[in-house]
């Protein structure tokens, strides 16, 4: 392979890299954006709305709160199959899991995307079910206990947004431009079928399009879904950074805060800009959990792979520099009691 052509295969690695920090960090973007826009207005109104999406949540933790300016942080953002018609029930099940590692130092990312049928041990039922029930069986908090429990880390903070995220942003940037692969009949937000029907194509859609196209994988996979909802991202962030996307931050930012909760606070958010306008400089590594299609009692699952997880946890924990903290604190214990 020549120079030339490893060059451009890694800068398009480096950009797919760039799409996925922006991804993961989209509703902070959304919200701390409009401070380099245009001004103090938006600022203002990013910081209300920011207050009325704080939602902390009561749960058992393995460590004291962490400061992201100062020190590793992990973030878990849920996707939730909400709508106004499922009346935003804590019931509703888990779309989407991606867990996001912080390490403050190396300014580096580790996103490991959870898939929604992985069999696993869920506290709050005491047996193990596919992990999307665990928001379906105790919300936010049996969510975030299932994957401390899977993968050995502490979570420290999560971002929970629902289905109309996609469609009030995407209707306030008055559409957005985007490749339909093959033509598509899917259920509205209302639950309605086959009320949207698509044709293959590059084309305008609105956000009950966008979000039909987002969900379907009748004709391919959860693979290639997560590829459109990634494009789909990317056509969002361009449209929102382009001067007439511009014009509509106001909109746009009331939009995120609407179908966002998190206990993130306006500040705390403030301390992840840097791993996000850092663009390719960002040493960026996805992660995925290895597994096989399994059918329990004639129910499927993604059974995963025991080896391949004990690799990822042991990754995880390195980026967190979680053993090296335990280490620290051991010595200092011994010290103190030497004393």
């Amino acid at each position: 392979m020549s120079h030339d052509r490893r060059s451009h295969k890694n800068q398009k690695k480096r950009l797919r890299r760039k799409r996925l920090v922006t991804f993961i960090l989209l509703p902070i973007l959304f919200l701390t954006l409009s401070a380099t826009a245009y001004g103090a207005f938006l600022y203002h109104k990013a910081q209300t709305v920011m207050s009325e999406s704080y939602t902390p949540v009561e749960r058992e933790t393995s460590r004291k709160k962490v400061d992201p300016k100062e020190e590793n942080t992990s973030i878990l953002f849920i996707g939730v199959d909400d709508s106004n018609v499922r009346n935003f029930d804590s019931g509703s099940r888990s779309d989407a899991l991606m867990l996001a590692t912080f390490n403050e130092k190396r300014k580096s990312v580790k996103l490991l995307s959870i898939p929604r049928d992985s069999y696993v041990y869920i506290p709050e039922l005491g047996y193990e079910d596919k992990i999307t029930h665990a928001h379906a069986n105790g919300g936010v908090v049996s969510t975030i206990e299932t994957v401390e429990g899977l993968l050995d880390i502490p979570i420290d903070y999560y971002v929970k947004m629902n289905f109309n995220a996609f469609i009030d942003v995407i209707d306030a940037l008055d559409g957005i431009e985007v490749e339909v692969p093959y033509a598509i009949s899917e259920m509205d937000s209302k639950d309605r079928r086959n009320a949207i029907n698509l044709q293959p194509g590059y084309q305008d859609l609105n956000g009950e399009e966008a979000l039909a196209l987002a969900r379907t994988r009748k004709q391919d996979n959860d693979i290639e879904r997560g590829k459109r909802q990634q494009e789909i991202i990317k056509a969002m962030m361009d449209k929102t950074v382009s001067a007439k996307g511009l014009t509509k931050y106001a909109d746009v930012i009331e939009a995120v805060g609407d179908n966002m909760t998190t206990d993130l606070s306006f500040s705390e958010m403030k301390s992840f800009i840097d791993y996000a306008v850092e663009g390719t400089g960002v040493n960026v590594e996805t992660l995925s959990l290895a597994g096989n299609d399994a059918y329990i009692d004639s129910v499927y699952y993604y059974q995963l792979d025991e080896e391949d997880l004990d690799n990822v946890k042991e990754t995880l924990n390195k980026h967190l520099e979680l053993s090296e903290a335990t280490n620290t604190a051991d010595n200092n214990e011994y010290q103190d009691d030497q004393e």
